[in-house]
């Protein structure tokens, strides 16, 4: 699943266009690189944002293209 993507259905960032701004800006890492919004994410990947002054630090854990929004915390683990 292409990185945008995810980002939305996991509710990480609230709509797929700023999620594309903030990966273009390169405010979103995968494993330590920054990463474009068509980068593939998988299990195990782990997703850092930077949301101003905080940071936000996941691991994927589930990869769904349709969550319903109580079951898009079970998406990620926050480190």
């Amino acid at each position: 699943m292409r990185l945008d993507k995810y980002l939305k259905v996991s509710r990480l960032i609230k709509r797929r266009t700023v999620a594309n701004e903030a990966c273009d800006a390169g405010r979103v890492m995968i494993n330590g690189k920054a990463a474009k919004a068509s980068t593939s994410v998988k299990v195990g990947d782990v997703i850092e944002i930077l949301f101003g002054t905080r940071t936000v630090k996941a691991e994927i854990l589930d990869v769904s293209d349709n969550v319903r929004k109580d079951d898009a915390k079970e998406m990620y683990k926050l480190l």
